[in-house]
């Protein structure tokens, strides 16, 4: 019997870290659903969605896997580094302290997930007016890393297609200049170890 043939070019596979409040629930809802609310979930250990875009003429499928913040899941969150092409660091323009831990995600990256993986900043809420990090000091930020860096919205949809689209196409690039430079052997569960709570928050 023949095997069912692949309705996509490529599977990306992307993981969204940062600090809990940031907004990474709400930029994923953004993007695959093009739906906002301020009663935004928050997300309790991985959950995930699927989205198909195209690429340079390909059909790609890109797997998002939404983290939890809070310290307490970070062993299960960790579990899921090994299998991501792609990762998208978020802190939230209102939130001093999420700025200052990208360090240390990118800390966990460096211990956790594959030589290589592809990396972007985010800065979110760029639409809150009690912004306390400036453009100018993400920015330096992502220099340092080496990696691009976007503000985004997910409030009024800035940015957001850009970033994961931009991600994707770093992955799908790579993959083409080196065909051999696949995902590590570690598949990611398509059963999240997750739940959802309602939390109100602010803008995203």
């Amino acid at each position: 019997m023949s095997q069912k043939k692949a309705d996509f070019d490529f599977l990306v596979k992307l993981l969204i870290i940062g600090d809990s409040g940031v907004g990474k629930t709400c930029l994923l809802m953004r993007y695959c659903e093009n739906l906002f609310t301020n009663n935004h979930l928050t997300t309790i250990g991985i959950d995930f969605k699927l989205k198909t875009i195209e690429v340079g003429g390909k059909k790609v499928k890109i797997q998002i896997w939404d983290t939890a913040g809070q310290e307490r899941f970070r062993t299960i969150t960790q579990t899921y580094y090994k299998g991501a092409q792609g990762i998208i660091l978020v802190y939230g323009v209102d939130d001093k302290v999420s700025f200052q831990s990208i360090e240390n995600w990118m800390k966990q990256i460096n211990t956790h997930a594959q030589e290589g993986v592809s990396k972007l900043l985010v800065a979110n809420k760029s639409d809150c007016a009690d912004r306390v990090v400036q453009t100018q000091e993400g920015q330096r930020l992502a220099d340092q890393y080496g990696i691009p860096f976007f503000e985004t919205s997910a409030k009024n949809g800035t940015n957001i297609y850009e970033i994961f689209n931009s991600i994707a196409k770093m992955v799908i690039d790579k993959q083409n200049k080196d065909p051999l430079d696949r995902p590590s052997n570690v598949q990611l569960s398509q059963q999240p170890q997750s739940e959802t709570q309602k939390k109100q928050g602010g803008c995203c």
